[in-house]
């Protein structure tokens, strides 16, 4: 059940006219009222002939006009304006149960609490099987305005309640961190433009496409210019940038003016302090070592910047919880700069996923954003980069983004975030598709040329060794003999396949993976690229990291061991 409450003037009579009325589709049938306040007493326009909606209104508005005529500022802004209806899927209401829930609803927001005698006039309107209209005046009998701060989170949980005693669909809790709802008036008037999207939901789309290109607000804003979205800027006496509002072209109001929308009223973290705090990250000090297996392109940069992330769902502090949303936060610009930098035939499924995980970017845990500089630096590096990245490189890209928000979904559920692990699983489901659609290609370039059934049998004897848990699960899928080849390539180039299969694994679990050669194949092949590591350096590396104490990011994965080396065996 939801229940929007929309302040909508001083217009009592007029919104009266649109609920009693036909609707600007014919969609309102047999308008009725269900209940309203103790001292209503009087007629119902829908079932009475004799009875006006002007006297109606004038009933409604008496203790307004009463207020006004006493004190020296009119209230102009009195009519509330509540819609509540149930799911599509909910059994019909009757009118009882819709006057009962219209009390609980009108007691929670404040307009009439229980109990109290000189509470606001209201009355609820039905012209519909699904849901009914509550219009009230915020003036109380006694003059005063009623407290209707926080009104929206308090009926949004006596909405829950109501759901549980009426058996209808539950929904979750409102956390103050959804994008506003378009209103029936923006949609309409996309409808009649033509526009598949409102004017909001258009610019929110392209300040989000372009925040991987930015690393300033200034320089977001012009990006914005660039690709034709009017933006007004607002600036101090300094001309230091305060905030800003962008406009679509050809949204102009009846007076044939641009309309602008504040970045705040387009998503709660487009405004320009949060964005501010996101494009402005710091980096990390790097170990001399570390630049020894540099990635050779953006999209292995991003790979490897992805593997840091820790598969643990829950953290221990605060301050770990807000660089884990940093990181979150910044795994979107990641997912949205791949999406537009990958070649075409991918591009739909990854931008489906970064539309989805948009909501999961934002919870009520603050981020702590320069943590996330690895993630946002490779995902500018993705927007910025000229050339497209090559099948392998796709393929372990989008497996390591399908698992970072797998990742992100089961942080947000351990948090109690519904929504955001809501999204995320939303953005999962179309990761997924797009690390199929990128793998295939490669699996039947590796099945063509799997190795003969000797080398085969030597290699599964390696995977029972490495992966002792997961060894039937991965002989028996269908992409072993891919991942076959891609074992005898790396042992050709000098890697150990027991080595590789254990550091694969323990980047990723393989018990919850659908398909655990193919998680294999992407991973080996990511890492296997690089040269077979020097051991000693690598053991130096590693001792040098301990020593220096670096505290690990939430997150982020610690440095994995040096696996135990098998026995060595004859060369094929």
């Amino acid at each position: 059940m939801i229940a929007a409450i929309k302040p909508t003037g001083s217009n009592t009579r007029g919104l009266l006219a649109y609920l009693y009325g036909p609707g600007r589709h014919d969609e309102h049938l047999d308008p009725h009222l269900v209940t309203g306040f103790a001292m209503l007493g009087m007629p119902d326009p829908g079932r009475n002939e004799n009875a006006n909606l002007t006297e109606l209104g004038r009933h409604l508005d008496e203790p307004v006009r009463l207020r006004n005529s006493e004190f020296g500022k009119p209230v102009t802004d009195h009519v509330w304006h509540c819609p509540v209806r149930a799911a599509p899927e909910d059994r019909h209401l009757s009118d009882t149960e819709w006057a009962d829930i219209a009390q609980r609803i009108v007691s929670a927001a404040g307009i009439a609490p229980d109990g109290d005698d000189l509470a606001c006039r209201w009355i609820a309107v039905r012209h519909a099987d699904d849901h009914i209209h509550i219009l009230a005046t915020t003036v109380r009998e006694d003059g005063r305005r009623p407290k209707l701060h926080d009104s929206g989170i308090r009926v949004g949980d006596e909405c829950r309640r109501i759901e549980k005693d009426y058996g209808l669909r539950r929904l979750k809790k409102g956390d103050r961190t959804a994008e506003r709802r378009p209103t029936q008036a923006e949609m309409h008037k996309a409808e009649r433009l033509g526009w598949e999207q409102t004017s909001r939901q258009w610019l929110q789309d392209r300040i989000r496409a372009a925040i991987p290109h930015a690393t300033s607000a200034e320089e977001l804003l012009a990006y914005l210019e660039a690709d034709d979205i009017l933006v007004k800027p607002r600036r101090g006496p300094s001309g230091d940038l305060l905030g800003y509002a962008v406009g679509r072209p050809g949204d102009l109001n009846k007076d044939g003016e641009q309309i602008y929308h504040p970045g705040g009223k387009i998503a709660p973290d487009l405004t320009l302090p949060k964005l501010r705090a996101r494009l402005k990250t710091s980096a990390p000090e790097e170990h001399p070592t570390a630049r020894r297996n540099r990635p050779a392109t953006p999209w292995h940069q991003a790979t490897e910047a992805l593997d840091t992330l820790r598969p643990e769902t829950a953290t221990t502090s605060a301050g770990e919880d807000a660089r884990t949303q940093a990181n979150i936060s910044a795994l979107g610009d990641l997912i949205e700069a791949t999406a537009q930098a990958a070649p075409a035939d991918h591009r739909a499924q990854l931008r489906a996923a970064s539309a989805a995980f948009a909501r999961a970017q934002r919870s009520q845990v603050r981020a702590e954003d320069r943590a996330a500089h690895a993630l946002r630096t490779a995902a500018r590096d993705i927007a910025h980069t000229a050339t497209g990245p090559d099948g392998s490189a796709l393929a372990a890209l989008t497996a390591a983004l399908l698992w970072a928000a797998i990742l992100a979904a089961r942080w947000h559920e351990a948090k109690g975030h519904a929504h955001q692990a809501d999204a995320a699983r939303q953005a999962v489901q179309h990761l997924q598709s797009a690390a199929d659609a990128a793998l295939a290609p490669t699996l039947t370039a590796l099945e063509a040329r799997r190795p003969g059934e000797g080398t085969r049998s030597t290699l599964a004897n390696d995977v029972r060794a490495a992966v002792p848990e997961h060894a039937a699960r991965i002989l028996t899928d269908p992409g072993w003999p891919a991942l076959a080849t891609v074992l005898a390539d790396a042992e050709a180039s000098g890697h150990e396949p027991h080595q590789l299969l254990q550091e694969a694994a323990g980047q990723r679990e393989l018990t919850t993976a659908r398909q655990p050669a193919r998680v294999l194949i992407t991973r080996i092949q990511h890492t296997a690229r690089n040269p077979a590591p020097n051991r000693r350096a690598e053991a130096a590396r590693l001792r040098s990291a301990a020593a220096r104490g670096a505290g690990q990011q939430p997150f982020v994965a610690h440095p994995p061991t040096t696996p135990a080396r098998m026995p060595n065996r004859p060369r094929r």
